[in-house]
């Protein structure tokens, strides 16, 4: 079937640019279904897409490009698409990474760089997105006990432990509902930022909606793949903070609600994306991505200790999961 697919992509490219002479290079895919190709046309690099239309949202990815481009942000040009089909071709923007940038000394400069994009894409227009509300949120967080838990450590929670995992997740859920709302890029994170000849750009993106302010900056800053020191995330919280303020697109909050509404939308991102991780692993046959699970849960168990009223899902990754996940790792070593 993919194989097949291959074939399609290569006939309609080979249409769009009226060549045969089209060489489709495999290149590392990410979490979700999409498959990239890298190939050239007279001297031009292009990048090719496969993207079932049953599994991929590539209406969605072909607007946003539109709205963030008009804003003046950096993406992948659309040279040709044939959403029917799930085919995209798109201008290449190399193989630099952020987070492939990033040392202790240069985290900084790059993000700051990166910050320094929050503004423009939050101004992005929002007419006819989706709304991150109490559904779509509440959804998220249950992939956690579904699929961390259950699916992936057989760790069944009792009726109880049900009743108070989902206050902690109301808390959650209330302060994502708290914050003033714009557009939200929803994976705002070093491996979605590219750096193309000194100027940072924007990928998967398809998936934005409105949500809550604080949502980008978390994604950036306390990233599922990479930790900082807590010191240097508030200082860049503080340079976000001044920027979104200058912008006029904030009033002046608080400080501390400013804090506790990025840790407690950290905590949300943590928990779901624990589950994405498991998931990505049993349904979707990427084991590549258990290797990331400790890291979300370590800034779940930090984070919650700094909010007697998350004191449950604190103690509950901190004695039960983790310690379940580090037999199951001994077990599989042995």
């Amino acid at each position: 079937m993919k194989e097949n697919r291959k074939q399609q992509l290569h006939q309609w490219l080979a249409r769009q640019f009226s060549t045969d002479g089209i060489n489709l290079s495999n290149m590392t895919g990410d979490a979700g279904f999409r498959r990239y190709f890298r190939f050239m046309v007279a001297n031009q690099s292009y990048i090719a897409v496969d993207a079932p239309t049953d599994k991929c949202n590539n209406n969605a990815f072909v607007d946003i490009a539109y709205r963030l481009q008009n804003a003046g942000i950096n993406v992948p040009t659309i040279v040709a698409s044939d959403l029917a089909r799930g085919f995209l071709c798109l201008s290449d923007l190399g193989d630099q990474l952020l987070t492939q940038l990033l040392t202790p000394q240069s985290m900084e400069h790059y993000y700051q760089q990166a910050i320094e994009l929050l503004p423009s894409i939050a101004q992005v227009s929002t007419e006819q997105l989706p709304l991150y509300d109490q559904t779509l949120i509440q959804t998220e967080l249950e992939i956690f006990p579904q699929w961390l838990l259950k699916e992936h450590l057989a760790l069944q929670l009792t009726n109880e432990q049900q009743v108070q995992l989902q206050q902690c997740f109301d808390i959650l859920i209330d302060n994502a509902l708290s914050q003033p709302n714009v557009f939200m890029h929803r994976d705002f994170h070093s491996r979605n930022i590219m750096q193309q000849a000194g100027k940072l750009a924007v990928i998967d993106f398809q998936d934005a909606v409105v949500g809550p302010i604080s949502y980008d900056i978390v994604s950036l800053l306390r990233d599922c793949y990479i930790k900082w020191p807590r010191k240097q995330v508030k200082l860049l919280l503080d340079h976000y903070i001044d920027l979104m303020e200058s912008a006029g697109l904030v009033e002046k909050y608080d400080r501390q609600l400013w804090q506790r509404w990025f840790d407690l939308m950290g905590l949300q991102r943590h928990i779901k994306a624990s589950g994405i991780f498991a998931r990505l692993f049993h349904r979707d046959k990427k084991p590549g991505y258990l290797a990331d699970i400790p890291l979300t849960l370590s800034y779940i168990v930090e984070v919650s200790a700094d909010y007697p009223q998350l004191c449950f899902l604190h103690h509950l990754v901190k004695n039960e999961v983790l310690a379940k996940l580090n037999l199951q790792q001994l077990e599989a070593v042995s």
